[in-house]
């Protein structure tokens, strides 16, 4: 069992990321395809097989040669039944049997779980959570995604929804969420959410500032620009980092304060704002955490960036 490989597969909207590693997460090969989500979708379960196959002859391996397919999926996971729902950037209207129908195609069993549980496993396995048996992950990108595991296990909860950081309330009477209640942490912490609270700041703000200016003259600005003018001393930039790092550090400290980890890790896109936004989130996250807890968990920046994703669906073979 010791020698076989894994295989890891980060199914995407754009690219789906595919790498084969050893059982202690050194990869040896890994490629890339385009995500094809035309035809609602039907053509991304049969490119994933044929992409497998493909690679497997071109290294002259076998299916015995591996203990399993990992693979991490965007929607609703039922990690028993080994199928997805509601994967609506895939194009996926209806559930797809991507278990059954990948295990078919390669002759490997898979085990398959949501994108950002796998992220966390892989930056908990091979990236900044150091293999620790508990530690959270949250992951600011378009949304606020969040993995969290506690004794070595991936938490789950009944319904599949345990680590959904990004929706948890930060600011009741705040902004209306995708998900139909008010203030969750995604509104304000993801890369959209950093625009709209410098858009808003913006409205009332009367000091020279390049993001207001900016803003002004109708253009468009991202996160990575706010941050960028924060450190380069932009007043109004600054007042929006620190607004940011406020509902990042408070919702993190009640996360904290219910698991208590040992690493809580930041990464997505808007964590490459790297210890600029790290010191000022673990600010307000002291502040806001039982003693006890400040005392015993750090927060810290995830290192393996889109390596997680194929990496922790690696790790997924292995169960």
């Amino acid at each position: 069992m010791t020698d076989q490989k894994l295989i890891g597969v980060d199914l995407g909207g754009t690219t789906t990321k595919f790498a084969i590693t050893t059982t202690d997460g050194e990869i040896q090969q890994r490629w890339s395809i385009d995500t094809n989500v035309l035809d609602d979708g039907a053509h991304i379960v049969p490119d994933i097989i044929d992409s497998i196959n493909e690679h497997l002859a071109l290294y002259q391996m076998q299916p015995a040669d591996f203990a399993g397919i990992g693979m991490g999926s965007p929607g609703s996971v039922d990690i028993q039944a080994g199928t997805v729902t509601g994967a609506y950037n895939l194009n996926w209207k209806t559930s797809q049997n991507v278990k059954a129908d990948i295990e078919a195609g390669t002759h490997m069993p898979l085990t398959i779980d949501n994108d950002a549980n796998v992220a966390a496993l892989g930056e908990r396995w091979r990236g900044a959570g150091e293999n620790e048996p508990d530690v959270v992950f949250v992951t600011l990108g378009t949304g606020v995604g969040g993995g969290v595991i506690a004794d070595g296990h991936l938490l789950h909860g009944v319904g599949g929804s345990a680590g959904e950081i990004g929706h948890v309330c930060v600011d009741p009477h705040g902004y209306l969420c995708t998900c139909g209640n008010h203030g969750c942490l995604e509104t304000v912490a993801s890369a959209t959410g950093v625009v709209r609270v410098a858009r808003e700041m913006a409205e009332e703000y009367s000091g020279n500032s390049s993001i207001k200016k900016t803003l002004d003259d109708g253009d468009e600005i991202s996160s990575k620009i706010v941050f960028d003018a924060a450190k380069n001393g932009d007043p109004l930039a600054i007042k929006v980092v620190d607004r940011v790092s406020y509902f990042l550090g408070l919702a993190l400290a009640n996360v904290a304060n219910t698991m208590n980890p040992r690493y809580v890790v930041i990464g997505g896109g808007v964590s490459a704002a790297g210890e600029f936004l790290r010191s000022q989130v673990e600010k307000y996250f002291k502040q806001y955490a039982f003693n006890n807890v400040r005392n015993t968990t750090e927060i810290r920046l995830a290192t393996l960036g889109n390596g997680a994703g194929v990496l922790g669906a690696a790790r997924l073979a292995l169960k």
